[in-house]
């Protein structure tokens, strides 16, 4: 039986925002919209894709499961990043790692890492 990733779903206050973010972010679109729910995606074919619900709850602690960015310049994509309304988080990931952890509007932590060559990189 084969499977596939379809969504990662991200609890969330404030569905539009968020979703505009990550549709900033990762220059995807938003694919579909409503009250509880907005999913956004590179096209309607394209999996994974992102689905947003809201939940009354903030974020506590460290997420569990994160993103990691590939980007080609990694500099310049942290710079355009933070201008979307990204921060700069300590984690606990030292001085000397090669990845920038960053942080959503709502606290969500990612990484941009150096640029990659191959999936092992």
């Amino acid at each position: 039986m084969a499977v596939r990733m379809y969504h990662i779903a991200v609890d969330t206050h404030d569905l539009p925002s968020l979703a505009r973010f990550w549709c900033g972010v990762l220059d995807w679109r938003i694919l579909f919209e409503a009250d509880d729910e907005i999913v956004i995606g590179a096209d309607e074919t394209a999996l994974p894709g992102m689905c947003f619900l809201p939940v009354p709850e903030g974020k506590a602690g460290k997420n569990r499961l994160h993103l990691d960015l590939a980007p080609d310049d990694q500099a310049a994509e942290v710079e355009r990043i933070l201008g979307l309304g990204a921060r700069r988080v300590d984690v606990g990931q030292g001085e000397d790692v090669t990845w920038v952890v960053l942080a959503d509007p709502e606290g969500n932590e990612f990484c941009v890492l150096r640029p990659k060559t191959s999936l092992v990189d």
